[in-house]
C-alpha cells in the first residue's frame, strides 16, 4: 500500500499542498482527478522523490519509501521526454537496460508492451515519425517496461483517440490484476469513472474526497429516481415534494424530496398501470466533482 498522509508543500509563500493524503492499494486503478493548478502533478512528483516537502509522509507497506522503493515504481510524465531521433524498439530496449535487464530479456520485455499497446508495426519508426496519440503509447511502454510495483501516471489518455483509450484502459486492468498499485490523473471524467476502482478528487492543493468509487457515489448520492411505465404519466409534475427532472410520456426523472415521496409516485405509477422500472440515480463523477469542489 502507497500511502500519503498530511502532505504540505509550498513554493515561496504560496501553500499548494495542504494536508493531502490518500491510499493507493495494490490491485486497484486510483484516478486522481482535479482541475489545472489543484496539485496532482505537484504531488505525484513528491511520491516520486523529485520534489522535496514541507511535513507529512510517504510510505510503502507502511514504511519510508526509498530509493530501492522508486527503482520499482514506473512514472509517465505528462510532458513528452522521449528522444525523438531514437527507433521506437531501441528506446524502450534502452530504458528496460537501465533497470537492469539483458539485453536479450530487454528486447523481449520492449517488444512484448509496445506489441500490447498496438505499436507492434512501428518497432523500427522513430519516435519522431509516430503521431502524438502514439507517442503517448510510446511512453506508457517506457513506465510499464520493467513491470513496476507502483504504477504513477500524469494524464495517460492525452490525445488518445476512442479506440487507443480502450487498448491503455486494458493494458493498466491488467496491471492492476497482476497486483500493481496504479495511481493516473485526468481530465476526462468519464473514463477516469467508468476505470478506477478508487478516487481521489484534489482541489486548491486539499484532498476534498477521496474512497471507493461506489461509496463515493453512495455519500454523494440524491433522491433522483427515474422510472418507465406502459401509461402516461403527466400526473407527476403536480406531486407534492417531486421536481421533474426530465419527462417523455410514460418516462420520467425526477428528484424527491424524501423517501415517502418517491414510494408515493412508486404506488401510483403502479396503480395506474404496468411500471417496466423504477431505480434511484447514482450521481456521475462529473457530478461529485461539481459538489465537492465547491
Amino acid at each position: 500500500m502507497l500511502t500519503l498522509s498530511g502532505i504540505t508543500k509550498n513554493y515561496g509563500e504560496r501553500r499548494v499542498l495542504d494536508g493531502v493524503g490518500f491510499d493507493v492499494a495494490p490491485g486497484r486503478l486510483t484516478g486522481f482527478v482535479g482541475g489545472n493548478g489543484a496539485g496532482k502533478t505537484t504531488t505525484m512528483r513528491i511520491v516520486l522523490g523529485l520534489l522535496e516537502y514541507e511535513g507529512g509522509s510517504v510510505t510503502l507497506g507502511g514504511r519510508p519509501v526509498t530509493v530501492a522503493d522508486r527503482r520499482r515504481f514506473g512514472y509517465m510524465p505528462e510532458e513528452r521526454g522521449l528522444y525523438p531521433k531514437m527507433k521506437v524498439l531501441d528506446h524502450i530496449v534502452y530504458l528496460a537496460r537501465l533497470h537492469g535487464f539483458t539485453r536479450a530479456d530487454a528486447t523481449e520485455r520492449a517488444t512484448a508492451i509496445l506489441e500490447q499497446l498496438g505499436l507492434g508495426e512501428r518497432l523500427r519508426d522513430n519516435i519522431e515519425a509516430l503521431s502524438l496519440g502514439n507517442q503517448q503509447r510510446a511512453q506508457i511502454a517506457a513506465a510499464l517496461v520493467h513491470d513496476p510495483d507502483v504504477l504513477i501516471l500524469d494524464e495517460p489518455f492525452s490525445g488518445l483517440d476512442p479506440l487507443a483509450v480502450e487498448v491503455v484502459a486494458g493494458v493498466l486492468q491488467d496491471r492492476a490484476a497482476a497486483g500493481a498499485s496504479v495511481l493516473f490523473s485526468s481530465h476526462q471524467l468519464d473514463v477516469v469513472e467508468r476505470l478506477c476502482d478508487d478516487l481521489v478528487i484534489i482541489a486548491g492543493g486539499t484532498v476534498r474526497a477521496s474512497g471507493p468509487r461506489e461509496q463515493l457515489r453512495q455519500q454523494h448520492s440524491t433522491r433522483r429516481f427515474e422510472i418507465l411505465t406502459g401509461a402516461d404519466i403527466g400526473w407527476l409534475r403536480a406531486e407534492t415534494g417531486i421536481e421533474v427532472v426530465d419527462f417523455d410520456g410514460g418516462y420520467a426523472l425526477f428528484d424527491a424530496a424524501d423517501d415517502a415521496a418517491a414510494q408515493r409516485v412508486l404506488q401510483r405509477a403502479v396503480a395506474a398501470g404496468d411500471v417496466a422500472s423504477f431505480s434511484p440515480q447514482q450521481p456521475s463523477l462529473a457530478q461529485i466533482f461539481k459538489e465537492v469542489i465547491r
